[in-house]
């Protein structure tokens, strides 16, 4: 693609590394009133120009093609008629692209390269964004998948609607990425928060895709947000044979060996192919990844507290998976939720809240193996009831025995008794009917 660095790539350009056979749907070329809705002076002569100048009748280019093997609806904006931006006209070519989606049953994607309102069109165009937000959630409803990729530039509306709404969103390098467009933003603010890297790092944008690959990286989205695979899938096998623990203290000791294998091991034997959502926990993973050609979403901790961001994670893979009728695989490995001062002040106990009613709501079935430690409200928030198995080396409890001691106002030296106590040893979760088996290796 031309002017890959820039994000400014015309929108048939964009469409043809995407997808082949693309059959353009119809859409009238404007306002018919003279200077358009308000009446603002030398818009007719500046449509004109941009006509002219692309070759293009509006600012986006819709209709139907093949992106790798699955059929998509695609909305393609062209930068260079006004900025890409979204006016009238504008609006109801995207309405129509939805509204077709939903007819044929087809998942969306949304090639964005767009300054946002149209200026000239005046409140016309700001209301354009309620008509897009209501496509956005009829598609929701209809369970099918919208996929953004951000060209570039995506600001204003263009981000908060088909580029924010997004289910999964994918960036080319470079490509600037925010609300605010570079001649409104404050002086001296980092340019880096409005890019589309800057987005990454903070869990809003979910790859970023060089030119060259964005055919296959749209294609392998496609395919994971559309092959769904039939559910609860199974468990993943366990990776290393330990005797049972004969004390419940051995079992804690166990789970929490360094050696132990951890989520991302797990991961990758259960998985031919991943791809990961973005997220700023690094101790907790989220995506949908292929097995036997079919789709799982996966939720993984990695063995550390879970902070309130990656529980916000968790739900947002639950949710997107539970729409999409994708069957999720959770694997369970933490001490418990963060619970220091930053993590109460981002709001721990809501986010928990929010992932374990994700889980217990969900329509389609979510499959839990715990991996290592199960610690308290962190675990269960992940857990799926009737659907949970325990590798050998692990353990759950309602909370982990030192704290336990600490709550019964016991002494160190009974953090072994106590344990044992609590039941948490993986044959003790079997015989009480809290897991269902046992992995074996």
């Amino acid at each position: 693609m031309t002017a890959a660095v820039t994000g400014r790539v015309p929108a048939r350009e964009l469409i043809a590394a995407v997808a082949r056979g693309f059959t353009e749907l119809p859409g009238r070329a404007g306002a018919a009133a003279v200077n358009g809705p308000i009446g603002w002076s030398g818009y007719d002569e500046a449509r004109a120009r941009a006509r002219e100048r692309t070759g293009e009748t509006e600012a986006v280019v819709c209709g139907i093609g093949d992106a790798g093997g699955t059929e998509a609806v695609l909305i393609a904006f062209e930068f260079g008629f006004l900025g890409g931006s979204i006016g009238e006209a504008t609006g109801e070519r995207i309405e129509n692209a939805f509204i077709t989606a939903r007819d044929l049953g087809l998942p969306v994607v949304s090639l964005i390269a767009s300054g946002g309102s149209r200026m000239q069109e005046g409140m016309f165009a700001l209301t354009q964004l309620q008509r897009i937000a209501r496509q956005l959630v009829r598609l929701r409803a209809a369970g099918l998948a919208h996929l953004a990729v951000l060209a570039g530039p995506v600001t204003g509306g263009g981000w908060a609607t088909l580029g924010a709404g997004a289910d999964v969103r994918v960036a080319l390098p470079g490509a600037q990425v925010g609300f605010a467009g570079s001649r409104i933003r404050p002086a001296g603010a980092d340019p880096r928060a409005y890019s589309a890297e800057g987005q990454f790092a903070v869990g809003q944008v979910d790859e970023i895709v060089p030119a060259r690959e964005l055919g296959p990286a749209v294609a392998r989205w496609l395919a994971l947000l559309t092959r769904p695979a039939p559910g609860p899938v199974p468990p993943p096998a366990a990776l290393r044979e330990v005797p049972p623990p004969e004390s419940g203290w051995q079992a804690v000791t166990t789970a929490r060996e360094a050696g132990r294998p951890r989520a991302e091991s797990y991961l990758a034997a259960y998985f031919a192919e991943r791809a990961p959502l973005g997220g700023t926990d690094p101790g907790i993973l989220c995506g949908f990844g292929l097995r036997d050609g079919r789709s799982v979403a996966y939720v993984a901790q990695c063995g550390t507290a879970t902070t309130p961001a990656g529980f916000r994670a968790a739900t947002r893979l639950v949710r997107l998976a539970d729409r999409l009728s994708i069957p999720v695989l959770t694997l369970v490995d933490t001490p418990g939720a963060a619970n220091d001062a930053e993590a109460e002040r981002d709001g721990v106990g809501a986010a928990i809240a929010d992932t374990i009613t994700a889980v217990a709501g969900c329509r389609i079935p979510v499959t839990t193996l715990l991996v290592g430690e199960g610690g308290s409200g962190g675990a269960v928030a992940l857990t799926s009831p009737g659907h949970t198995w325990v590798t050998p080396d692990s353990y759950y409890s309602v909370v982990a025995p030192e704290l336990a001691v600490a709550i019964l106002k016991r002494g160190p030296d009974q953090v072994p008794f106590t344990a044992d106590e609590l039941r948490l040893r993986p044959q003790d979760l079997a015989e009480l009917g809290i897991a269902r088996g046992i992995v074996s290796v």
